[in-house]
């Protein structure tokens, strides 16, 4: 088969999409078939068939849509910026996608709802198109508006009301539409309303040859004498709750000071977690390491993992600690409760809870043989349960029944 993975998000980026995208490339191509990645540049000047050289510019677009679309011919859509915004982009991705030729393909795959919305609208009707959602944008744009009024975006407003719409129809435009666990099916059929009889659940795999072979080259920090490591490797943004394991750490800093934790990753809210970080006098405590590569490595070295988000689907990061066999520490956002059975695969605390979340922390670091059962029995249950070879053939038998469907 011929294939397309498109996207509206960034390629390359760091984050789980593209990390899926080039995963799941590598051993589709492993078996046989041929792989294209269509998505925005990292520039957002252009869309890009990343591994083939192909690309739009969006400035010879522009012209193209400017004469439909402006505020006197679509006044609703300019009312908002943030609507204009996302719904410019994905005029741009569907021009870009025809121009690209999509007959030449035998499945579309795409990888979020302003993909599916877009593709669906130009690709050729003989060709399936299978919708992979791998996150709720609504949920998590809804939530970021609650938290900061400033915005001035309220349930009232057409942009909140957007982005339910696009995650409506998005889901709508696959056959069959692929979910990563029951959480998010579950949004989309209750809370959306989304009707789509294909929507089908099949979780991430993780490549576990790749990933031992990435940690077997090590890291250059070295871990401090005497100290247990604390590790959480997220992007540093609003969603990913960052500001809440620090509070929890200010709280057992007064309990113990045994330990030391790794912030790995980069992104816009850095530098106001480095100033709480210094309101708490954690900055022996607590170091922000940016972007690496050498993540395997580093949880190799680590005690303790944390993902404290108030919103996620499914993250790679959640499952290569399992694999590591290092113990986790969750929030109960969404997806994340199906990842681990508390007390005994990780430890869960409530969505912006750093109390329970400093309990769970001190609970690990002062009960050693607890804290090595629960990273035996998360070991265990990342080998058997987030199969990469499972994935794939659960993932090619709904391609293969899609394309059966189309004929």
């Amino acid at each position: 088969m011929k294939i397309l993975l498109a996207t509206y998000w960034l390629i390359p980026h760091v984050g789980g999409v593209w990390k899926y995208m080039t995963q799941l490339k590598e051993w589709l191509e492993a078996r046989g078939h041929e792989v294209d990645l269509l998505g925005n540049s990292p520039d957002y000047s252009k869309y890009h068939v990343l591994n083939r050289g192909w690309e739009l510019p969006k400035d010879l677009l522009q012209p193209l849509l400017n004469a439909k679309l402006n505020p006197g011919s679509a006044p609703a859509l300019f009312a908002s910026p943030l609507i204009a915004h996302y719904e410019m982009d994905r005029y741009y991705l569907e021009l870009a996608a025809a121009y690209f030729d999509l007959n030449q393909y035998d499945i579309i795959d795409t990888q979020d709802i302003f993909a599916a919305r877009a593709l669906s609208r130009v690709k050729p009707r003989h060709i399936p198109l299978v919708a992979h959602v791998h996150g709720s944008v609504s949920a998590e744009l809804k939530r970021f508006f609650q938290l900061n009024p400033q915005v001035g975006v309220t349930e009232k407003d057409p942009a909140w009301k957007y982005f339910e719409s696009i995650e409506f129809y998005g889901a709508l435009s696959g056959t069959p539409t692929i979910t990563a666990n029951q959480w998010m099916k579950n949004l989309l059929v209750h809370e959306l309303g989304v009707s789509n009889p294909n929507i089908e659940v099949i979780q991430y795999g993780v490549d576990a040859g790749a990933f031992w072979n990435k940690m077997s080259q090590g890291t250059t920090i070295t871990k401090p004498a005497g100290k247990k490591v604390i590790i959480c490797p997220a992007r540093l943004s609003f969603v990913k709750g960052v500001d809440v394991l620090i509070s929890a750490l200010g709280i057992l800093r007064s309990l113990r000071n045994d330990w030391v934790c790794w912030i790995v990753g980069a992104g816009d809210k850095r530098e106001e977690l480095e100033q709480q970080v210094r309101g708490l006098s954690l900055q022996n405590d607590c170091l922000f390491f940016g972007e690496r590569e050498d993540v395997p490595g580093l949880l190799a070295l680590s005690d303790i993992f944390v993902h404290s988000c108030i919103q996620d689907n499914q993250p790679f990061s959640v499952m290569e600690a399992q694999l590591a066999g290092v113990p986790v520490c969750l929030s109960n956002a969404c997806g994340l409760p199906e990842m681990a059975k508390h007390g005994r695969t990780g430890l869960i605390h409530p969505v912006k809870d750093p109390v329970v979340l400093s309990e769970h922390l001190q609970l690990l670091l002062q009960n050693e043989p607890l804290r090595l059962k629960i990273a035996r029995e998360a070991k265990n249950w990342a080998n058997s349960h987030w199969s990469m070879e499972v994935m794939i053939s659960r993932l090619l038998g709904v391609y293969h029944k899609a394309l059966n469907l189309n004929y």
